[in-house]
């Protein structure tokens, strides 16, 4: 099996590395995620909605864009993908990038892939949530509240930012406005 594994990443990425195995462990765990999620339910006789509320699909969307962001991305959880990942370079506003630390381990280059890419981690955040809207649906709720109202937060810091930005003159010196020729 694992000869086999080999010739097919070898066949599908031959001039560069591509944790095909460790993405399959990834992919195991999201599924192991999702099964424990809905053996809970079962298991606690949780109610599985019809259909979520808009309200919860709109919450939720923030909070896992928040949630996603902060763990991938965020300066003070770098702690968190310090042992996958390596510090590159400041990525914005209370922002680092990183770039995967071991690429020779398909599992550890997978998993630094994962916690260092917001887009990635947003469907197993967004999963939780969604499980947690069945199982805690109140707690879910008043984090998932926390979380928006952060990523809220953040847009107006970031607007405020570029309104200060724009009155002042862009914080640079600009050359004066040389007077238009006006047609006889």
């Amino acid at each position: 099996m694992r000869d086999r594994l080999a010739r097919l990443r070898r066949a599908y990425a031959p001039h560069e590395h591509r944790p095909l195995d460790g993405y399959l462990v990834a992919m195991g765990g999201f599924g192991a995620l999702a099964t424990a999620l809905t053996a809970a339910a079962k298991v606690t006789g949780k109610p599985v909605p019809e259909r979520p509320a808009v309200t919860d699909v709109v919450l939720v969307s923030l909070a896992t864009h928040k949630l996603s962001r902060l763990i991938s991305k965020d300066a003070v959880t770098s702690p968190l993908r310090a042992p996958f990942t390596r510090y590159s370079e400041p990525g914005g506003a209370a922002e680092v990038n990183e770039e995967v630390r071991d690429t020779t381990h398909s599992l550890k280059h997978s998993v630094g892939e994962l916690v260092s890419c917001p887009f990635c981690l947003a469907v197993w955040v967004a999963t939780a949530f969604t499980g947690g809207l069945v199982l805690a649906p109140r707690f879910t709720r008043y984090a998932a509240t926390a979380l928006t109202a952060v990523a809220a937060s953040d847009f107006l810091q970031l607007a405020y930012s570029m309104a200060k930005e724009a009155a002042e003159g862009g914080g640079e010196e600009q050359e004066p406005r040389k007077p238009r020729a006006v047609a006889a």
